[in-house]
């Protein structure tokens, strides 16, 4: 027979856009214990499960906060229905939330009057379509108004009740099914409604339940918050293939742009590490979609990402950017220190290289284990008596990705030499991050960049270096790539000679 032991949610709080997955514990008939799915279409000795999700509807609707999903609203910006910006971003929960958001919250107004309809669908679809009929809009108590850009709101409040985590189902609320599938994601049909999730085991040709139904109740529905725009660095002097434009978007044929980013593994994304942030911000589905939305949203030639779990990296990035015209490359770390830590070898993270097909193709990939070079330098120079102290310090598990690309430039676009192959090597690293192992930091920089000069030397190719190097200017691994160098008397090399 088959059984549910164990059924529970990441976390407790939906959110519009992102896939809710079940942790289900099974009883197999044959009495092992699984979290692999049993459906319907593939039931086992005549069995398998039925999942069902429910909306309760409730008389009660309220908006919610732009900035705090997790609280009421309480006022809404006028000039954001004047404007036609998405209005769940026009709610705040109190006026110090609206006035705190207000530089932010000028610009959507600013963005509005110049791209009224741009992303305009995609954005009702993250946040959520609210109108004074809508579903989960309270038609009463909502008003707010904004003074001219450049000087403070001026706002009405009313009383800031409490968002719920956990509910009770009351008399009075109706269920509407929603789902009959494992998964489920929220639409901004369900914003500020309860979900139900139910799981029961079933004879699979008479359908009946077999045993009791497992339940779980969830909190509201909120919409995903408001994304606040990075503030973006201007570089200038940069010159490889061309000049980089200020918008670093594809100005002339020989320019391109790239760009470097340390997506934060999921195996690492913990309450304990990051206390500050609700759990279900840092729930991998929440994240991973506005991770894609940011990425695709730079419009880069090259993507250089960090810490992309192998599992993550096969089932959600490559698939997504191939549909966005990129070819992607990836190097796991070595996992002697990662799997013990993290406990999945399918989430041991490692970097990953994007590039579109449009622009380059590519030549040839250089994997870099440093655990490996750490082995044949102890081999090499260091006594025996001290090689295990050695390799105890420098294995680490760190790669580095090494990815020689040519451009696709036609003879008539503008390059140099039209009739000379344009090569161009990018190096994508993720160096150790302790803090008391800056000579290790130090040693793969130093590792990475003399396996660089090799193939530079070899072929005479322009390199760019990326990556999350763990390191601050003015430290050892920061001096050596600025300037080539480090001085001996560097306090981060000061365990080299002791």
């Amino acid at each position: 027979m088959l059984s549910v032991l164990r059924v529970h949610l990441p976390s407790e709080i939906p959110v519009i856009g992102c896939e809710i997955t079940p942790y289900v514990l099974l009883k197999r008939p044959d009495n092992s214990i699984s979290n692999e799915d049993v459906p319907e279409s593939a039931p086992i000795n005549g069995y398998c499960m039925r999942y069902k999700w429910y909306r309760v509807q409730s008389d009660q609707k309220f908006t919610v906060c732009s900035v705090h999903p997790t609280e009421q609203a309480t006022l809404q910006c006028l000039v954001c229905v004047k404007a036609k910006v998405p209005l769940a971003r026009s709610f705040h929960c109190t006026p110090t939330c609206f006035s705190d958001a207000w530089q932010h919250h000028r610009a959507l107004h600013e963005r509005a009057s110049t791209a009224s309809n741009e992303n305009g669908t995609e954005e009702e679809e993250m946040f959520g379509r609210f109108s004074s009929t809508g579903s989960g809009v309270k038609n009463a108590g909502i008003s707010a108004s904004t003074s001219n850009a450049g000087q403070s709101p001026s706002l009405t409040n009313a009383s800031t009740p409490i968002y719920p985590t956990t509910v009770a189902e009351r008399s009075g609320d109706g269920l509407f099914e929603v789902g009959r599938s494992r998964t489920y994601t929220p639409t901004a049909d369900d914003i500020g409604h309860f979900l139900k999730f139910e799981c029961v085991a079933i004879d699979a040709e008479t359908k009946l339940p077999i045993g009791n139904t497992n339940t779980i109740m969830m909190s509201r529905v909120i919409p995903a918050p408001t994304p606040i725009p990075r503030r973006m660095i201007p570089v200038n002097g940069v010159d490889v293939l061309g000049h980089m434009d200020p918008d670093s978007r594809i100005a002339s044929s020989g320019t391109f742009s790239i760009l470097s980013y340390n997506i934060l593994s999921d195996a690492y994304a913990t309450n304990e590490s990051y206390s500050y942030c609700p759990s279900w911000a840092l729930s991998w589905p929440y994240r991973r979609q506005n991770l894609l939305r940011e990425i695709i949203g730079y419009h880069a030639d090259i993507l250089c990402l960090q810490e992309v779990q192998s599992d993550h990296f096969e089932e959600f990035f490559a698939p997504e950017l191939d549909k966005h015209g990129y070819q992607a490359l990836y190097k796991k770390k070595t996992s002697e220190l990662v799997q013990v830590y993290i406990g999945n070898p399918n989430a041991v993270d490692g970097c990953a290289t994007f590039f579109r097909r449009d622009k380059f193709s590519h030549v040839k990939k250089y994997e870099v284990e440093f655990n490996k070079a750490a082995q044949s330098l102890t081999d090499a120079v260091i006594q025996p008596s001290q090689k295990k102290v050695a390799l105890s310090r420098l294995i680490k598990d760190n790669i580095a990705l090494i990815v020689v690309l040519e451009a696709k430039f036609s003879s008539n676009q503008g390059a140099d030499n039209p009739g000379k192959r344009q090569l161009l090597c990018v190096a994508n690293t993720h160096v150790n991050v302790h803090q008391d192992h800056k000579d290790v930091k130090l040693w793969q920089v130093h590792t990475l960049l003399k396996g660089l000069e090799k193939i530079a030397v070899s072929a005479d190719i322009p390199m760019l270096v990326c990556g999350d190097f763990n390191s601050v200017p003015g430290s050892a691994p920061h001096a050596l790539l600025a300037m080539g160098k480090v001085d001996q008397l560097h306090p981060d090399c000061m365990r080299l000679y002791s």
